[in-house]
């Protein structure tokens, strides 16, 4: 830990707004280097320091943990005040979180509630304790703000940056979350402590994490003393003739890696998806033992009628084709993308699985599931 003392500055498109020194200790991350969390007295201080991949200032939210602390509360994007028993999220790998952390109630509003495949958030949505806030990409505004819910959860992939103006002035904390620009597989995991120190389950957050963390090192060990010969994989479709592949710095190829699998893109560098041709993607991945991430076809069949091209690379032709469709929650959503972030140890034991199946020999897969298998 370290203690010391920090003059916030948050800077902002008009003047700097100071927030008065704090005697602060830095809570440390094990891999998360997008947020950080500084212990005060009777408070905290989250620091999110890549809210998304343009480089930015930090945003900076106070949660007081006594409620009347008396504190100078200026200069913060938000605060928030413990305990908590109403929020609004706006991402599937948000709900998780909520679950993990033995309090799926607070639960109040999500866009779209079709994508949520939690089971016990299903309930919730079942019992009519959860707002729909529609369907498009940005949640409804006014629905949140007619909610009031004691903070706001958002995801910076979507529209939903905009709304921030709008929701401060109607004093709704607003909380940005980037765990998605999070390329360590455990660094994304590590985000549900930053949940944690928003709703005052600190402690319970750092002994979720603790376990995944633990399980993902097991299974990566079981990899580490293999044969040169790794199996060589391919990933990702085609949408109009271009090859989307994840990047060899993405948290999709550092999965692969990690499961010790011979990635047959990795020169494509970049943290996000590489773009290429089909002939590109041909001549490096015809001979691949193993096709990974195939979007979410049901059959080789539907594959092959999406693209008959596929038919010539040499894992269609052996059915070697993965997709991680196999876990959907009862109203489509696929809980891949709902639990995925927060539980990389399942995937990549899914992984060792289907490149080392006498690696993890009682093992069933959990997310993917091979196409036309029985």
């Amino acid at each position: 830990y370290f203690i010391f003392s920090i003059f916030f500055i948050l800077f902002s498109c008009q003047s700097p707004k100071e927030i008065k020194e704090l005697d602060l200790v830095e809570i440390p991350n094990s891999y998360a280097t997008g947020f950080a969390v500084f212990q005060g007295e009777g408070f905290k201080v989250v620091e999110v320091r890549q809210a998304f991949p343009d480089k930015h200032p930090p945003f900076r939210y106070l949660v007081k943990e006594i409620p009347d602390l008396k504190l100078d509360e200026t200069g913060f994007d938000a605060v928030i005040s413990l305990p908590i028993s109403k929020v609004v999220l706006t991402s599937t790998t948000q709900v998780p979180h909520l679950d993990y952390l033995g309090v799926s109630e607070v639960l109040m509003g999500f866009p779209n509630l079709d994508l949520i495949s939690s089971p016990q958030t299903r309930k919730l949505i079942d019992a009519g304790k959860v707002t729909d806030l529609g369907s498009g990409a940005q949640a409804n505004i006014e629905k949140i703000i007619e909610l009031d819910p004691e903070w706001v959860m958002i995801s910076t992939l979507g529209e939903d940056l905009k709304n921030l103006e709008i929701l401060k002035s109607a004093k709704i904390p607003a909380i940005l979350n980037g765990e998605y620009v999070e390329q360590h597989p455990l660094g994304r995991a590590e985000w549900i402590k930053f949940t944690g120190v928003l709703l005052g389950k600190s402690k319970e957050a750092n002994t979720v994490f603790s376990q995944i963390q633990s399980d993902y090192n097991q299974a990566s060990d079981l990899v580490k003393e293999l044969p040169e010969n790794k199996p060589k994989v391919m990933a990702g479709v085609m949408y109009k003739d271009i090859w989307y592949v994840p990047g060899a710095d993405s948290w999709g190829a550092r999965l692969l890696e990690a499961a010790g699998g011979d990635y047959l893109f990795k020169d494509q560098k970049g943290t996000g998806s590489a773009q290429l041709s089909y002939e590109c993607g041909l001549e490096k991945a015809l001979q691949a033992d193993c096709w990974m991430r195939a979007a979410d076809f049901k059959t080789l069949e539907e594959m092959e009628n999406a693209d008959p091209r596929y038919k010539h690379f040499d894992a269609f032709k052996q059915g070697n084709v993965y997709t991680y469709t196999q876990k959907k929650g009862v109203t489509g959503g696929l809980e891949y993308f709902e639990l995925g972030y927060l539980r990389p140890d399942l995937i990549l034991r899914d992984l060792i699985k289907i490149l080392y199946p006498d690696l993890l020999p009682e093992y069933s897969l959990y997310f993917y599931t091979k196409l036309d298998e029985k």
